[in-house]
């Protein structure tokens, strides 16, 4: 199978999306987060709710699409779940036990729930607390794993998918397959829309976002719904071709669609089904339409796909934990927020590039972070002494017995 630049590269940009998002959440004022500037800024909450509506659903689609083609890659149910509880639960057990820990810390100690010491803080956090309420976020469960949520999330749908996987191929299942794939014109937009905004009407109003897996039945349905989509949609050549004739105008949609939404929440004052809807509308014809200006524009071999494919997961668990330390750092300075934002940017981009630059060349800190172990390059092989040496043999591709040491 090809390999499909487009989606790699929309992957890495989903999840650069992400950490620019979370660098943001410290300056958008009255929104909760683990620390808030003193310089918060009102105005930051609608480009953030533009960009929130649909960023993470975009990265669930794609991880539907990348499992699809790991799926497809021929490995067994079981073989599969391995490898994929392997790559997801280690690195949420690592991250919560060494990555994380300082996210709680410093919230704890702003709001005043836990003195100064890092180390007297970790012993009462792994020895269970008690914290007062609200010490956290995850506080009251005693540990939490705050963003790297989006991992048991993905493992969870990754199970369920395996779980369902024969109906899918056979029977009803294959012919709603074969459907989504023939969806054309404005029924590629009206049909995956309608279980999105199912949700909304039956879900929305009675659970509100969580992210703690157990309590958060709406964005189960529309994160397993986006995954679903995603493993549907593969590399089939006709969907494709239509996102792709239909770009500019999803993206006028996308548009209409969020001023929709933003007029609806101004007249009511706030967040109300009518809004729900035309979000669910904003973040359908806005995943499509960037689905397709991805394989306009970025379906090609760029330089930094592979080196960004691999540093993308250590990106993701590292990031937030980053950009706390060093709001934490620069906070007592009170640095104006134009002066402070770039340097944290900067701080974070760095940060994980020179972490990542050590995790990837660590065989016992591959796995921690997601990434697959590096197996040791075979040693060059000799051509028998019995056989003359066929040309291959030049360029070390040959079969035959090890090489001496000291030859080539």
């Amino acid at each position: 199978m090809q390999r499909r630049h487009d989606i790699d590269a929309l992957r890495a940009l989903a999840f650069a999306l992400v950490i620019l998002y979370h660098v943001a959440m410290y300056y958008v004022a009255g929104w909760h987060w683990h620390l808030k500037s003193p310089d918060a800024a009102t105005w930051l909450q609608w480009p953030m709710r533009a960009l929130n509506l649909w960023r993470m659903d975009l990265v669930f689609l794609v991880s539907g699409l990348a499992f699809g083609f790991l799926q497809r890659g021929g490995t067994g149910r079981p073989g599969l779940l391995r490898q994929r509880s392997w790559r997801l639960l280690l690195p949420l057990a690592f991250g919560m036990l060494v990555v994380v820990p300082f996210q709680p810390y410093a919230q704890a100690l702003a709001n005043g729930s836990t003195g100064p010491g890092f180390v007297d803080f970790l012993r009462r956090y792994f020895g269970g607390g008690p914290w007062p309420r609200g010490a956290f976020d995850g506080s009251d469960f005693g540990i939490t794993w705050n963003h790297l949520w989006y991992l048991p999330y993905l493992w969870l749908y990754t199970a369920a998918l395996l779980l369902v996987l024969p109906w899918l191929r056979q029977g009803a299942g294959a012919r709603l397959h074969a459907a989504f794939l023939r969806l054309r014109g404005w029924r590629l937009v009206a049909w995956p829309l309608a279980p999105l905004a199912l949700w909304s009407l039956l879900l929305w109003p009675h659970f509100p976002p969580t992210h703690d897996l157990v309590g958060d039945a709406w964005l189960h349905a529309v994160y397993f719904t986006l995954f679903l989509y995603g493993w549907w949609i593969g590399v089939d050549a006709g969907w494709w071709a239509e996102v792709l004739r239909l770009r500019w105008n999803l993206l006028a949609l996308s548009g209409a669609a969020f001023v929709a939404y933003l007029t609806l929440r101004a007249l009511a004052s706030g967040p109300t089904l009518a809004a729900r809807l035309a979000a669910d509308l904003y973040l359908w014809t806005t995943v499509l339409a960037l689905l397709g200006w991805a394989h306009r524009l970025l379906n090609r071999p760029w330089r930094w796909l592979p080196w960004a494919n691999e540093s993308v997961y250590p990106w993701y668990v590292l990031h937030q934990t980053v950009i706390i330390v060093l709001v934490f750092w620069l906070a007592p300075l009170r640095w104006p927020a134009v002066l402070e934002a770039p340097v944290v940017v900067a701080g974070t981009i760095l940060g994980c590039w020179g972490l990542t630059a050590v995790i990837r060349r660590s065989r016992w800190l591959r796995p921690l972070f997601g990434l697959p172990a590096v197996r040791p390059p075979a040693p060059p092989r000799c051509p028998s002494p019995a056989w003359p040496a066929p040309p291959a043999a030049h360029s070390g591709g040959s079969p035959g017995r090890p090489c001496p040491p000291g030859t080539s």
